[in-house]
Parts: structure tokens; sequence; C-alpha cells
């Protein structure tokens, strides 16, 4: 009798391996948007996703589709190429920065530990992902939920981390570090500078004699008279 075979199980019954997701996805906004065409009007769905590693990456991404299954997993693909790296210090931000796109402004503050996100929406769910524990924000103009999140990301990547601060103590570092080592002189051309000054001091300089040859206008006089 031949060994029994194992039945494979497809994807999406139970039993089936389940993959791990790489990023926490995040549907943050679906809309439904018309296109007037000659027989009348076709919808089609747009989808804001944002999606992260928890480990300061982060990455937004809309795109349309027929379905809403379709445009959210166009989406997600488009945020995927547009990860960006965020410079987070101990769960917070290194400074403030502020962000302005379309009619969107996005303040964003550093906090100390225990603070929680004090952020609303977009901001909120864009921070969470990114692994931010502690932060302060303001969302000021408008409410748009697009520009709300690229201003988001705008003002996260203006942010710099303490080894790119330009200070004082930095400042006296790269001059220390540029400034050249003075060469020394060697012993004989020493030797020839202190001749040629000993020299020179020991000639005496040399007087003008006057000229000799009278002015103009005296030789005029002695012609009149």
């Amino acid at each position: 009798m031949p060994p029994q075979q194992q039945r494979r199980t497809r994807p999406g019954r139970p039993g089936a391996p389940v993959e791990e997701k790489q990023f926490d996805e995040r549907v943050v906004h679906v809309d439904r948007v018309a296109r007037v065409v000659k027989g009348g009007r076709r919808f089609r769905f747009r989808a804001l996703v944002v999606i992260g590693d928890h480990k300061n990456r982060v990455g937004i991404g809309s795109s349309k589709g027929a379905d809403v299954t379709t445009a959210v997993t166009k989406a997600v693909e488009v945020a995927k190429k547009q990860m960006v790296t965020l410079p987070i210090y101990k769960g917070t931000f290194p400074h403030d920065a502020t962000a302005k796109v379309g009619g969107a402004n996005i303040f964003l503050k550093p906090a100390s530990k225990g603070t929680g996100l004090i952020a609303g929406g977009v901001v909120r769910t864009i921070l969470e992902v990114a692994g931010v524990n502690d932060a302060l924000s303001k969302s000021l103009g408008s409410t748009n939920k697009t520009n709300t999140a690229y201003a988001t990301i705008a003002a996260l990547q203006a942010m710099e981390p303490a080894k790119n601060w330009v200070t004082t103590k930095h400042k006296s570092q790269e001059s220390k570090a540029k400034s050249p080592e003075p060469k020394a002189e060697k012993p004989e051309e020493e030797k020839k500078a202190v001749e040629k000054k000993e020299t020179k001091a020991a000639t005496p300089k040399k007087l003008k004699a006057p000229d000799s040859k009278p002015s103009a206008r005296g030789s005029k006089r002695e012609a009149k008279k």
C-alpha cells in the first residue's frame, strides 16, 4: 500500500502557515473618488496607509484602486518605496521641528520620559509606527489627512541628531583639526636668514645727492637778468 501523501493546505484556509509581516501596516483613511466621463461617473477608492517597523523607520503611501483591497495593497507598495529613517533619541525627538505642506502645519516637540504621545489623528499613528514613545505635537491649519501625514514626515526629516549640531565646542574642535601644523625650518635656512639680517643692519644707507640741475624757474629768472 503506497504511503499516504500529505495534503497541501491552501493559503487563507485554517491551518495554513501565517507569514510574519515585516512592517506594521495601518490604514489611515479611505475615500471614494469619482471621475466624470461621457457615460456618467466612475467611482474608485483612494487609500492612505502608514507603515513602520517601530525601529526609527516609517513610510506613507497613497494610491487608488477599483476596490478598497486593491487601493490598500497599492498604497502599501508605495509606502515601502518611500521609507525614511528618523533620528529618534531615547524614545523622543532630539529637538523641536516645524513643517508645512499645503495648508497643514505640524509642530513637533520632544518630551520627557513617561509623558507619552500627546498627539491625535494621523500624527499619532505615524509616531506610534515609527517607535516614538514620548512626544508633544500641535496641528495648525488644515485638517486634510494626506497633507497632515506628509507634513509630519517632513518635520521628522528636518530633525538632526546631536552629533551633527554646530556648537561652539564643535567649532573649536574643527578649527584645531583643520589648522595645519607649522613646519620646522631647517638649521641651514635659519643660519642664512640670520646672516642676511646682520648684513642688512651693518651696511649704512646711502644718502641721495641733491640734484645739480637748476630748476626751470631759476633758469628763466637768470635769463631775464
